[in-house]
């Protein structure tokens, strides 16, 4: 199986109205995805911000957990909070990991990649794989065009199409669907 990496991006994200922005941090984001990541194997779960003040807060937030307080009251958290990376950009994150294969995610068009496929080809032999999440409306256009393929997005069974999980949600179905066990 291919070593596989988690990028949560707050930079370069889309706004409702398709404009490229940068969002906030939130601590739910932090907290959810490394657990989730934590739980289907995953050692390096990257969080990405541009902005000086908000990789200090998940520093902060990762501190608390893996040597402050935190860490003695819920020892449980302590590992999944210990894969978090703060870096200040997506090349940071692909100068770390090497000669990474790029998989963007997305809620809207333009899936390369379906899960049954994405599944068989992250159980075989190869480069390490970077899973991209993007906060807000999902990831700009010039961060997408950079991905070798594109995850299918996760498909409501509501008839009127209805698609508005948060990033943490799909994390968590993402990684159950390319790593769960069956059954």
């Amino acid at each position: 199986m291919r070593k596989i990496a988690l990028c949560l991006v707050h930079h370069p994200v889309l706004d409702r109205g398709g404009t490229v922005v940068t969002t906030a941090v939130t601590n739910l984001d932090v907290h959810d995805i490394s657990r989730s990541a934590h739980t289907f194997g995953i050692e390096d779960f990257f969080v990405v911000h541009p902005i000086a003040a908000q990789r200090e807060l998940v520093e902060r937030i990762r501190t608390h957990w893996v040597d402050g307080s935190g860490a003695r009251r819920i020892p449980d958290r302590k590992p999944a909070m210990e894969i978090v990376r703060i870096v200040a950009s997506l090349d940071d994150v692909v100068a770390a990991l090497g000669d990474a294969e790029l998989w963007t995610t997305s809620a809207g068009a333009g899936a390369t990649l379906g899960f049954d496929e994405a599944r068989r080809r992250v159980h075989e032999d190869g480069r390490p794989l970077l899973l991209c999440f993007g906060t807000g409306w999902g990831l700009a256009p010039e961060l997408r065009a950079r991905a070798t393929e594109q995850l299918a997005p996760i498909a409501s069974p509501r008839p009127d199409g209805y698609n508005h999980l948060s990033v943490r949600a799909a994390a968590a179905i993402i990684l159950d669907r390319l790593l769960g066990r069956d059954g």
